[in-house]
């Protein structure tokens, strides 16, 4: 059973038509918010969005590629024609990590998951927060890191860089904007069990059960949906003194 802690709250949810993202827009809906599924999937996008609207929750299915500004103002847009305001955000948004040693590293991919895993972060904020503040009455983000934010990995530059960048965002967010009471945090995510961590585990050639006691104090991989809480408590009320603070959701790894 999942409590109405967001009721009629206006949530969007990027890189919500596969793993950890759809999770949290399936459990936002479930606990009474309006939510924007924004993908630039359209396809899986919009099953997503069909399937929670035939289990009675309330969701509409927005076409975006975080990395044009043009496309996350449009979003937003989107957002209030259709609910009229904008409580929240979860910007969930990434590409799969590069594989490539540092001196090897491909520039090209570096551009490209620095232009959706860090630039349409920012880009999310950018536009959110620009709402937050017509409304004037506060609202909460939620920036989804990694490990990778808070410890290195090999053949991850891009990836590594990116997530770090993404922590310091929301410390940075969360400075400039907790006098308008727009509270703004990050969730770092450990091993989950999504069809992005099982390409990269097929593209290193590792199987699941080898490899999760490395990433796990719990010796298995975490699931989207136990992600999809996390962003559910700092999105809603019950996490009101919370902002500019990470919420580590892996197994104990960056306590080793």
């Amino acid at each position: 059973m999942v409590f109405p802690v967001l009721q009629d709250k206006v949530t969007v949810v990027t890189g919500a038509a596969m793993g950890m993202g759809e999770a949290t827009a399936r459990l936002f809906a479930q606990a009474g918010a309006q939510v924007v599924v924004a993908d630039f999937n359209d396809e899986k996008g919009r099953s997503v969005t069909d399937d929670i609207v035939a289990n009675g929750g309330e969701a509409f299915f927005v076409k975006v590629d975080v990395s044009s500004s043009e496309d996350v103002r449009q979003m937003i847009e989107a957002t209030v024609e259709k609910y009229g305001r904008l409580d929240g955000a979860v910007n969930n948004a990434a590409i799969t990590p590069d594989d490539k040693n540092v001196a090897e590293f491909d520039e090209d991919y570096w551009d490209r998951l620095m232009s959706v895993d860090l630039k349409g972060t920012a880009l999310s904020m950018k536009y959110e927060i620009q709402q937050l503040l017509k409304q004037g009455d506060g609202g909460s983000i939620v920036n989804i890191s990694s490990v990778s934010g808070f410890r290195p990995q090999p053949q991850n530059i891009a990836y590594v860089a990116a997530k770090h960048g993404v922590v310091g965002m929301t410390k940075v967010a969360a400075l400039e904007y907790g006098g308008e009471n727009i509270r703004v945090n990050s969730v770092a995510p450990g091993a989950i069990d999504t069809p992005m961590l099982r390409g990269a585990l097929e593209q290193f050639g590792f199987t699941a059960e080898e490899y999760a006691p490395q990433l796990s104090l719990l010796n298995r991989f975490g699931q989207a949906d136990e992600i999809a809480q996390a962003s559910l408590w700092l999105i809603s009320d019950q996490s009101s003194y919370l902002t500019g603070t990470t919420i580590h959701a892996d197994a104990g790894y960056t306590a080793r």
